[in-house]
């Protein structure tokens, strides 16, 4: 009899197959299907340790909760299920991990001195988008006690119009071996979820108390619950709820001086019924394995413990293969001790990537205060913001995206994401235009896109009320476009995948393989890109002829709507110092910057699909942009750049606080090799006493009166996806022939290797990236986990090695 696994295996093989003899038209619309099904199921509740749902609104979500239980005191705040800061954790996250097929995480609980390994499978077929599985596995810390009791519980539940029940006979002592819920939905349509018993290896507590023969500890408890779909995301809540009763039923029944060993009264009921959401909880002694599986229905066999084994080392050897072609680091980095930290860095980010679903705050009141033209307007739209009588609950919205942080930022941000996809759009280019695709896909009939994404009651749940709501007029850093100037260089760029042992290959790559592809999907985003690119233009321009101005054009000049007399929250770079008071004349350095990059994208975007008036029209807007830059943000005084304001005389004046902002057009890249201004610019970065450190480009000048003042966000620290930006914009003029060749040579080789090192040393010593770094001791600091931007180190350890260039003839 042919095993199950065998029959799987060789169906994907086959489809796999298929895929790849088809005609060109049939592959492609095979590889549409399948990249759709290899990226539905996911660890897609990023918020939470371990928890998967498909990418489905109002669909089948589950999650894992865990607890050390050996004392009354400690157990409740021992459970584990949404990450969080600080929560004694020694480190945790994906140590390899594909979206498409799946990875290991290991999660190092000191609190509760255990380890925890979730290895999660995906395994294509059928009609409904595959199977997966996860083998959870917990291994004993080597300070734990030899009988370490860990009470384990996984929860299933079905949001909308779907079904989830659980299919055992109930038995009022618990359930023996597999644990089976059946359930069906339209999407999913009939699927089977099984929590399987284990290994003989594993060992639970022993009788110790008369309770004991009332739920015997080696079984399954299995309790079923009918919950609104608005609370299933507070499982941890319900658990206890759920569970105080059953405490409150023991101490009943046996006394305070009698009551069980907390393992035992730390239980859920038994208590099988129709709902839908089921907890499945286990409990063990030392060590434990057991595996949760994901048949559907229409696929061609159903997941068993041998099949997830095969995918675990199949998706493990796939990973190190790819990330060793596409994501190679590159001397000095290419030592071994780097391996497992550059794997764990970009799997997190990937890993990172959820689906999220719901409604969200936005005020649309469009009152005449957040027009900001008044001076003193910052006080005016404090005001308004205070009125709420315009806020209201738009939706539902639906966004796919990766995170910046899983305990503190488990959300979409606009700016981040941009730098996000940077390394994701080397790994897997199809992955990345879908994600891009879904945030073009939230934009209004303006052409605003909310810049933080607080979709539905769960994620609102780790925002503070006062930062909740979205308002229309607010921008955000155009990062996505940085994904559009990548996707056009890799296609002029001819890339070759011929030689591909990945067999994923042509899902991933699709884009680049078929040219006509990308231009179907550019120009179908395209109506959307003029959108927002005209928004900004619209509700971000800043005033020249008002101020009489001189500059080559009367209408490139830009500043960023809701700033405050601390902040600017907006541009992305918060308490950065800016012109003090604000005035409704200032003019911001960084957004002329992003919108000359932002100008070059949807320029070049224009050209390769053919619209060449719009193409003509931009490259004017970009000529603009570029020539004011210097009229509008250059100081010969301070030989920088820097924001503009108005002075008490109605005159423009530069306000100069040296540091990111003085550097944007040079980040952006809109400073060629032979720019006038380059030197002062690369004076700027090298000097100690101003940005440079040993632990990357500070982000305010050590020099400046603000350094390391007030909150200290943005006014000293190391930001990595800032210093990403510097490195590539020095390995731009270092592979340029001009003046500053050899210096950007030597720059980007110190700077390279400076931020690695740091973030590696910092990673080794902490378990932990961090969302930045200190200027003065390169410590991590501020949120831990943040796996976001901060994951760019692997695109920067991937960068050619210059270090032993020489040159023949430097121009003087």
């Amino acid at each position: 009899m042919i095993q199950l696994w065998r029959v799987q295996a060789l169906a994907v093989i086959l489809y796999w197959l298929q895929l790849a003899q088809g005609e060109d038209q049939v592959v492609l619309s095979g590889n549409a299907k399948l990249s759709n099904e290899t990226l539905l199921w996911g660890p897609y509740r990023p918020n939470l340790y371990f928890g998967v749902r498909p990418r489905i609104p109002k669909s089948l979500t589950t999650g894992l909760l865990w607890a050390k239980v050996d004392s009354f005191q400690d157990v409740q705040k021992n459970f584990r299920h949404t990450c969080e800061q600080h929560e004694g954790m020694a480190g945790y996250g994906w140590d390899q991990y594909d979206v498409r097929l799946g990875g290991r995480q290991t999660i190092h609980d000191a609190g509760n001195m255990i380890d925890i390994t979730t290895e999660f499978v995906k395994i294509p077929g059928g009609q409904h988008g595959g199977n997966w599985g996860v083998r959870i596995r917990g291994t004993p810390r080597e300070d734990a006690p030899e009988h370490l009791v860990t009470s384990m519980i996984f929860y299933a539940a079905m949001e909308g119009f779907g079904d989830l029940q659980v299919s055992n006979e109930e038995d009022e002592l618990g359930l023996k071996g597999t644990v089976t819920m059946k359930g069906s939905s339209n999407e999913l349509g009939d699927f089977t979820l099984e929590v399987t018993e284990g290994p003989e290896s594993n060992v639970h507590p022993p009788p110790r108390h008369k309770s004991y023969d009332s739920k015997p500890l080696d079984r399954s408890i299995v309790s079923s619950l009918q919950v609104e779909d608005a609370n299933i995301w507070q499982a941890k809540a319900l658990l206890f709820q759920h569970m105080k009763t059953e405490i409150d039923e023991m101490i009943s029944l046996y006394g305070q001086e009698n009551a069980p060993p907390p393992w035992q009264i730390f239980t859920i009921a038994n208590n099988i019924r129709e709902g839908n959401m089921h907890f499945v909880q286990k409990v063990f002694d030392g060590a434990f394995e057991f595996d949760v599986t994901f048949s559907s229905g229409s696929a061609p066999a159903p997941v068993t413990s041998y099949s997830i084994s095969e995918a675990v080392k199949s998706a493990t050897k796939a990973f190190s293969n790819r990330f060793s072609t596409v994501l190679a680091p590159q001397a000095p980095f290419n030592k071994s001790k780097y391996q497992a930290f550059a794997h764990s860095m970009f799997s997190n980010l990937i890993g990172g990537i959820g689906y999220f679903y719901g409604d969200a705050l936005v005020d649309r009141s469009y009152a005449p205060e957040y027009e900001e033209e008044n001076e003193g307007f910052w006080q005016e739209t404090a005001e308004a913001r205070q009125r709420q009588g315009a806020v209201k609950l738009e939706g539902l919205a639906e966004l796919y995206t990766s995170i910046p942080s899983r305990p503190f930022f488990p959300r979409g941000f606009l700016w981040d994401e941009g730098f996000h996809l940077i390394p994701v759009a080397d790994w897997d280019m199809d992955l990345t235009l879908d994600i891009v695709k879904s945030w073009f896909n939230l934009m209004d009939e303006d052409g605003w896109i909310g810049r933080e994404q607080i979709l539905g009651h769960e994620a609102r749940s780790k925002v503070p009320q006062e930062f909740q709501v979205q308002y229309p007029h607010y921008a955000n850093p155009p990062t996505l476009f940085l994904i559009f100037d990548a996707l056009i260089d890799k296609l002029q760029n001819h890339a070759s995948f011929k030689d591909s042992a990945d067999p994923l290959e042509s899902i991933r790559s699709a884009h680049l393989q078929n040219p006509e592809k990308a231009k179907d999907y550019l120009r179908e985003l395209y109506p959307l890109l003029k959108r927002h690119y005209f928004w900004f233009r619209k509700t971000q321009w800043g005033d020249i002829k008002s101020y009489d101005r001189e500059a080559f054009s009367t209408k490139e000049a830009y500043r960023w709507r809701g700033r405050s007399t601390t902040h600017v929250l907006t541009s992305g770079l918060d308490d950065y110092p800016r012109p003090q008071p604000p005035h409704p004349g200032e003019l911001h350095t960084d957004l002329i910057s992003w919108m000359g990059m932002m100008t070059r994208s949807i320029r070049r975007i224009a050209e390769t699909i053919g619209q060449v008036d719009d193409a003509k029209e931009f490259q004017g807007y970009e000529t603009g942009i570029i020539r004011n830059i210097d009229d509008l943000h250059w100081s010969k005084k301070a030989q920088t750049y820097c924001d503009a304001t108005i002075d008490d005389y109605e005159e423009s004046v530069h306000v100069c606080h040296k540091g990111y902002i003085s550097i944007f057009p040079f980040l952006t890249g809109l400073l060629p090799a032979d720019s006038p201004r380059l030197g002062a610019i690369l004076d700027l970065i090298s000097d100690p006493e101003e940005l440079w450190s040993p632990y990357g480009i500070r982000s305010l000048s050590k020099s400046s009166p603000n350094y390391q003042t007030g909150e200290d966000y943005w006014r000293s620290p190391v930001w990595m996806n800032i210093n990403y930006l510097a490195v590539k914009a020095l390995l731009d003029i270092a592979q340029s022939a001009g003046p500053h060749q050899k210096r950007a040579t030597k720059l980007y080789t110190s700077l390279r290797t400076n931020l690695v090192e740091n973030v590696f040393k910092e990673w080794e010593r902490t378990k932990f990236a961090w969302e930045q770094y200190n200027a003065e001791t390169g410590e991590g600091q501020r949120t831990q986990h943040f796996t976001g931007w901060t994951s760019l180190v692997v695109k920067i350890m991937a960068m050619p090695d210059l270090s032993g260039v020489k040159y023949i003839k430097e121009e003087l």
